[in-house]
């Protein structure tokens, strides 16, 4: 019985640890040494999906040290990652209030406005308080990919959810 109990919450902390692995590796899914343009921003499709649908397994104190973590790796400074994790963060916990319930449609649309705001105070800050240069072309491929493949991970994070954690939403 406890032994079932303790897989069972490995389980529910899987998408937590994913993002941690994500934020601690400098793997950050950038596949540029395949194709030259293609990156994507997981961490930023992780923590949106698993905030509409399950809060109460990835807090805003994991999502804020997560981005620090993210940061530090990335040689970023301090709290860029992290308030445009936020962001993400908070345009999630207002769907998920203001909505009843959510489709694959509307979390696309909205995850739009998300990204779009991430990106905006990530880069405005990174421009604003930093000497670190990040061309244009990377910031709208990144942006495209990420929006491109939101689609694929939430029937992937669906699933997941409905195998180990419940088909419940929060």
């Amino acid at each position: 019985m406890a032994k079932a109990n303790i897989i069972n919450k490995l389980f529910a902390a899987g998408p937590l640890i994913l993002l941690y692995y994500l934020s601690i590796s400098e793997m950050d899914t950038n596949l540029e040494k395949l194709i030259e343009v293609f990156s994507i921003n997981l961490q930023i499709i992780i923590i949106y999906f698993w905030i509409i649908k399950r809060p109460n397994l990835m807090g805003t104190g994991h999502i804020f040290f997560a981005g620090l973590i993210n940061d530090v790796v990335m040689g970023f400074p301090l709290g860029i990652s992290s308030l445009s994790y936020l962001v993400v963060c908070f345009v999630g916990n207002y769907v998920r209030n203001k909505s009843v319930n959510t489709t694959i449609a509307s979390d696309w649309f909205t995850f739009l406005i998300a990204l779009l705001f991430a990106n905006l105070l990530f880069f405005s800050l990174l421009n604003n308080f930093s000497e670190v240069a990040i061309s244009y072309a990377k910031i709208g491929y990144n942006t495209f990919f990420t929006l491109f493949l939101f689609p694929v991970f939430w029937l992937l994070f669906n699933l997941y959810q409905m195998s180990f954690i419940g088909s419940q939403d929060a």
